[in-house]
């Protein structure tokens, strides 16, 4: 069996706004994500875990930021591409879980929703998709509420 499995991280700074946009959500917030798209956090860790489960560069290569064509764009066309070039390679993504490290906006109340777009985008089960959110305890740029930063992983089995 070919089991491949890869992670993705991602870290997008605050500004001035009236939400941020995770997992596919717009959660009303008293900051924005600072980004060349809509600076998707979540999002953009998953689909690089995916890349990074195929080898096959990261988020960056696919959509250089350097290019107009993505400024403002969503993230689900970068996920969507993603989970398309594995199918086209052969793999199924057999789960995913991905963690939102912020102070605030509070998760929590979020998390279903974020996992039912998550999985309806990647059309996967629910119960293969995991969305979860941990502080940092006041430490660091995410602690300082300076920003959000997000880690994922997913799983690929050749079909």
């Amino acid at each position: 069996m070919d089991i491949r499995c890869g992670n993705g991280f991602d870290v997008h700074a605050f500004e001035p706004g009236d939400h941020v946009v995770l997992c596919g959500l717009r959660i009303p917030h008293d900051k924005a994500l600072k980004g060349h798209s809509d600076a998707d956090v979540g999002m953009h860790a998953v689909t690089d875990a995916i890349y990074g489960a195929l080898a096959d560069g990261d988020i960056g290569q696919h959509f250089p930021p350097s290019d107009p064509q993505w400024k403002g764009a969503a993230s689900h066309i970068f996920l969507e591409h993603a989970v398309a070039r594995a199918r086209r390679r052969g793999f199924e993504i057999t789960n995913m879980d991905c963690t939102l490290i912020c102070e605030r906006p509070k998760i929590g109340p979020h998390a279903q929703a974020m996992r039912a777009e998550m999985a309806r985008i990647m059309e996967l089960p629910l119960d293969r998709v995991s969305v979860k959110a941990t502080t940092s305890e006041r430490l660091g740029f995410t602690g300082r509420e300076e920003g959000i930063a997000a880690l994922a992983t997913v799983t690929l089995v050749a079909s």
